[in-house]
């Protein structure tokens, strides 16, 4: 994706490949087996053009492939590379990294992210760079560290 030659990653990758985490991980089916009990429930016709099926169809994403979700969780861990005690630039980098699979844009704006930490915009995206830029710090660190 974007990584050098020498097969460091560059600022634009990092965020490229949080990004895709991000898109995959909204594309997840939000439903599935849970913890909860299963409850039977049929579902009553309300309308009679329900009952011949003449609602609106709903746009369903297809499953994430199994490449994509590897990559997500690989990027995902890179969170781990920004320290505990900057959990702030941790929280600020994961938001960003939330993209619409479909639309394509980001589900926090900077200006929320910055009335939501009651902070300038400005200093919102500031405080991403430096969340990226120790994520690339620890991915150019050697293994052993």
């Amino acid at each position: 994706m974007h990584i050098t030659e020498a097969g460091i990653w560059d600022t634009a990758g990092v965020v490229a490949r949080l990004e895709e985490a991000g898109r995959t991980l909204l594309a997840l089916p939000h439903r599935g087996y849970s913890p909860r009990l299963a409850q039977v429930r049929l579902d009553v016709i309300h309308d009679a053009m329900e009952a011949y099926g003449w609602t609106t169809a709903r746009v369903r994403l297809p499953p994430p492939e199994p490449g994509a979700i590897s990559r997500m969780d690989e990027a995902f861990s890179w969170l781990g590379l920004i320290p505990q005690s900057r959990f702030v630039l941790r929280s600020i980098v994961a938001a960003r990294a939330l993209v619409h699979p479909i639309s394509e844009r980001h589900l926090f704006s900077w200006r929320k992210l910055g009335e939501r930490l009651g902070a300038d915009h400005k200093a919102i995206q500031r405080w991403h760079a430096e969340g990226i830029r120790l994520i690339l710090a620890g991915l150019s660190a050697p293994a052993g560290k």
